[in-house]
């Protein structure tokens, strides 16, 4: 079992930067991808990054360049550096742990956290 706290969302103009950041419970965190979802009113949710059990970085072509994903094995977190903000990439943003092949698909995680909004004004 795995019980996931994002932390970090808020308010911010187009151009600005947040970090999100996610904490883990339990003992088995490094044997666990890593993700980050997000979710828009009206819209699915959608892959926004993820790190794989041995650090490597996946993103999707939306945010590449301009959102970088952090893990650390030790302290249990997740985090996410996003920079050069724009309004679409306003939504709630999920952590999310899951343990097998896939990466980027919302049925590749078993876990989840309760979402943090992120709002960037134009």
């Amino acid at each position: 079992q795995v019980h996931l706290v994002e932390s970090g969302g808020g308010l911010v103009q187009a151009g600005g930067s947040l970090r999100l950041s996610c904490a883990a419970s339990g003992h088995t965190f490094s044997r666990y991808n890593m993700a980050w979802f997000r979710q828009a009113p009206g819209k699915d949710r959608e892959f926004v990054s993820a790190s794989s059990t041995i650090g490597f970085p996946y993103y999707d072509g939306s945010v590449k360049g301009r959102f970088t994903i952090f893990r650390d094995n030790v302290k249990n977190t997740v985090s996410l550096q996003m920079n050069s903000l724009k309004p679409e990439d306003t939504a709630v943003y999920y952590c999310a742990a899951g343990i097998g092949g896939g990466i980027d698909r919302t049925r590749d995680y078993d876990y989840w956290g309760q979402g943090t909004q992120v709002t960037v004004s134009s």
